[in-house]
């Protein structure tokens, strides 16, 4: 095996005879004495073999390859394979692999390793076990007794299809009772719990706490296997997403701790403050500029906080939907204008049902029927603006390459209260002469 290229006609008929069988003996032989082997193919047959290995044992013979090598394998992958093996390699292997990928093969790649703020594939580990659905029980016992030299033994084996599709999970006890010829695909169990990588941390947490696993299996949308995520890790990251969310929610940077300096904190924290004074003043020239009504009937400041804060909470609603919708990757470039109608005919209904009541409650409270349907107006219009306001917010900032999370309630809370202020008192200055 110490030279490969002699025995390369023999080894490239090999395996275009059993291409799924060569990989098995690939994957038992040294790594070095394989690498040297692979990387001696040509790049065509070479990426055909990589289709049938390990992603965690393709990376490993492919870390060491030269430039010219890498290049002809890398801007031939396909891209989920290619940002899985990506995520094996070591940093200096993983900067020159990206090198030799351009154009749209590079935005593929990079779409497929953008996991969402907060999400699972944020936080897994790509070191797990897994074995093609079609070795046979002893080969599997044998990788393990091999593996386990190295290091500890992992506590799941996890087994996938040719196209790396998890298939199932392996019962160590039921592998080693098994007839040493049974293929894994016999052995395995195939109702196997997993989660996508785009899924919410905190409802993994929920998921696997429920279940009593302290690991579980992570994937993407077409079930391709791309990690585990650990239980420990899982509830470091939940808790590290919860602050993080808490503090750009407020003004505050995702990075701010306990113990920053006291600088570094008020760098992070007074532009925040100077944004939010600003839309406070915009919300008070507002009412300023309906200051004669307010003077002739004083009764309408009361229920001035009243719109307002129902303003706030409505659009808050809507926003933490899209917020969710933004970090899962659920809402498509062609149904933005649909989610955003869809806020404002929400925020009509929800409007024109609490605005009843409001109105309602100001006339039991008044007297004055006039006084209900003013307040009830404002309100109307005022969720109305709350739904689109809370849909468009966050969809514009990451439009405009900001962070959706950063601040947004703090936008949001502005217009809601000068639409609200504005639509309340203006419907009093047109009803003035049935209310004075």
């Amino acid at each position: 095996m110490s030279e490969p290229n002699i025995y390369l006609p023999l080894i490239e008929k090999f395996l275009e005879y059993d291409m799924e069988a060569a990989g098995r003996i690939f994957e038992s032989l040294p790594e070095e004495e394989v690498a040297a082997i692979f990387q001696s193919l040509p790049p065509a047959l070479a990426l055909r073999v990589i289709k049938h290995l390990q992603i965690s044992f393709a990376a490993s013979l492919l870390k060491d390859a030269d430039d010219v090598f890498m290049h002809a394998i890398a801007s031939n992958l396909d891209p989920q394979l290619a940002a899985s093996i990506l995520m094996h390699l070591p940093a200096d292997a993983r900067e020159r692999l990206t090198r030799q990928v351009t154009g749209k093969l590079r935005d593929q790649i990079r779409e497929a390793l953008d996991y969402p703020e907060g999400s699972v594939g944020r936080i897994m580990t790509t070191d797990f076990l897994s074995f093609d659905q079609s070795i046979l029980a002893q080969e599997a016992i044998d990788k393990i007794r091999q593996l386990a030299k190295k290091r500890y033994p992992q506590s799941y084996a996890y087994v996938t299809d040719t196209e790396n599709r998890l298939a199932g999970v392996l019962n160590m006890r039921d592998l080693m009772i098994a007839s040493p010829e049974k293929p894994l695909a016999d052995i395995m169990h195939p109702d196997v719990f997993s989660v996508h990588c785009f899924m919410d941390r905190q409802e993994v947490a929920n998921e696997l706490s429920r279940r009593k696993y302290f690991a579980v299996p992570v994937v993407d949308s077409d079930n391709h296997m791309l990690g585990i995520i650990k239980a420990e890790r899982l509830i470091q990251g939940v808790q590290e997403d919860v602050t993080k969310d808490i503090q750009r929610m407020f003004g505050a940077g995702s990075d701010e701790r306990v113990f920053s300096t006291l600088f570094f904190s008020l760098r992070k924290r007074l532009p925040w403050l100077y944004v939010n004074l600003a839309t406070a003043f915009l919300a008070a020239a507002v009412v300023a500029m309906f200051e004669g009504i307010i003077a002739k009937l004083t009764v309408l400041a009361v229920f001035l906080p009243v719109v307002a804060g129902q303003g706030g909470n409505a659009g808050a609603q809507s926003l933490a939907v899209v917020m969710r919708g933004i970090v899962m990757r659920e809402i498509p470039k062609d149904k933005i204008s649909g989610l955003i109608l869809k806020e404002g005919k929400l925020g009509a209904i929800n409007g024109a049902l609490v605005g009843v009541v409001t109105a309602l409650v100001a006339w039991l409270w008044n007297g004055n029927p006039y006084l209900g349907v003013v307040i009830g107006l404002g309100m109307l219009f005022n969720l109305i603006f709350a739904g689109l306001s809370g849909a468009s917010i966050p969809l514009l900032m990451k439009r405009i390459g900001l962070d959706p999370a950063q601040s947004s309630s703090i936008i949001l809370t502005t217009g809601t209260d000068v639409m609200g202020f504005v639509a309340f008192l203006g419907f009093a200055v047109l009803f003035q002469s049935f209310l004075v």
